[in-house]
């Protein structure tokens, strides 16, 4: 059989390139994109019996989709997932149609699945609570210790992703009263910063055995390299097994209660899609588990005609 050829691999390249630096995706999304990419090249080098070229990639037709989104389906892949790999593939092929000027339709007019959105499940007050008690006591090194809860309370305390945390720098502290985050897509916000918050970061400063250059990543592992997420992963697993919550209860999910609680305390949506970062206000409703009756009341409690 046939492999990719080095032209199509080449054009591959260039796509991500565009994806990672100009369009500032995270190198978890570019991974995603490129193995996504890469699965899809490989089927059309199977299905077409020949090398996967220029002129190949070009000429893909509607057939050759409908072939392909059989072919996972009988692999059993999920309509999530499924999803996840038509808008890599749709995404790929807007921009190679507009650089090499073909018609693109036949991969642009095949239709994504339907699939059951999964509400985030935000942790309760009462065992976030517990979580960032017991994350004090989990290492035996107490800078180690100090660094954890500093982390954990930007994800619950700043509504942080893991990734946004970990990728502070050594001149981003101590903390002021707000602080800079470059998100998804490369868009900036401010998040306020509350007391408790920029004092777990002072208090790991000053515990940790490592020089904190500006430069250089202001969270560390126990040998001085960059903290990993899945060090934190690991973290709260041990925690959430140890005082029985679900495994619903994850790094992430404190991000989901710190929009939550917000809400249920009365915050307004357009202020928490601000703290989190998000172009639609759609996505954070979902973040919020925002049910009817409470976003009625914000309904009543905001609109000028309803004073």
């Amino acid at each position: 059989m046939k492999m990719i050829s080095p032209s199509a691999l080449n054009i591959l390249n260039d796509w991500l390139a565009i994806k990672g630096g100009v369009q500032s995706n995270s190198d978890n999304t570019i991974k995603a994109y490129q193995q996504d990419l890469l699965d899809f090249f490989s089927f059309l080098t199977r299905h077409r019996g020949d090398g996967l070229g220029k002129s190949t990639l070009c000429a893909v037709a509607l057939s050759d989709m409908r072939a392909w989104m059989a072919y996972l389906r009988r692999e059993k892949i999920s309509p999530r997932s499924l999803a996840r790999k038509l808008s890599a593939v749709k995404s790929f092929y807007r921009w190679y149609s507009q650089r090499e000027s073909f018609d693109a339709t036949p991969v642009l007019s095949i239709k994504s699945p339907k699939f059951q959105e999964r509400l985030p499940r935000p942790v309760s007050e009462d065992a976030a609570k517990k979580i960032l008690d017991t994350v004090q006591v989990q290492s035996r090194l107490p800078w180690v210790a100090a660094r954890d809860f500093a982390v954990m309370t930007l994800l619950y305390g700043c509504g942080l992703r893991i990734s946004e945390a970990l990728s502070l720098r050594g001149k981003d502290a101590p903390l002021d009263t707000s602080i800079r985050i470059l998100g998804k897509g490369g868009k900036e916000r401010f998040v306020p910063v509350l007391t408790i918050v920029g004092q777990s970061v002072n208090d790991y400063m000053r515990l940790c055995p490592f020089e904190l250059s500006a430069d250089e990543p202001l969270f560390r592992g126990v040998r001085g390299g960059s903290l990993k997420p899945r060090q934190i992963q690991k973290l709260v697993e041990k925690i959430r097994h140890h005082l029985g919550l679900p495994s619903s209860v994850t790094p992430h999910a404190f991000r989901h209660s710190f929009a939550t609680h917000l809400l249920n305390a009365g915050g307004d949506l357009r202020s928490i899609q601000e703290l989190l970062g998000h172009s639609n206000l759609s996505t954070t409703q979902a973040y919020t588990a925002v049910d009817t009756l409470r976003l009625m009341e914000v309904y009543r409690d905001t609109h000028p005609k309803a004073q």
